[in-house]
């Protein structure tokens, strides 16, 4: 990632409290740098590894899941 940290991260509504096995991403963080992080759930507060990829292919993504 480039200098920029995310600082808020959302997480699917189907994942339960513990996390579960789901995505978060940080849609401000996108919106600010064209940059889409994506990371485990489960990592939380603590962070753990990111990985990011282009808003069409998030978009793609998401789209894809809901069909």
């Amino acid at each position: 990632m480039n200098n920029h940290t995310p600082t808020e991260w959302i997480k699917s509504s189907h994942s339960g409290p513990e996390g579960g096995n789901c995505l978060e991403w940080a849609p401000t963080y996108a919106q600010a740098t064209g940059i889409v992080p994506i990371r485990d759930s489960k990592h939380g507060p603590r962070g753990g590894p990111t990985m990011t990829t282009t808003p069409a292919a998030w978009a793609a993504f998401v789209t894809g899941l809901k069909a």
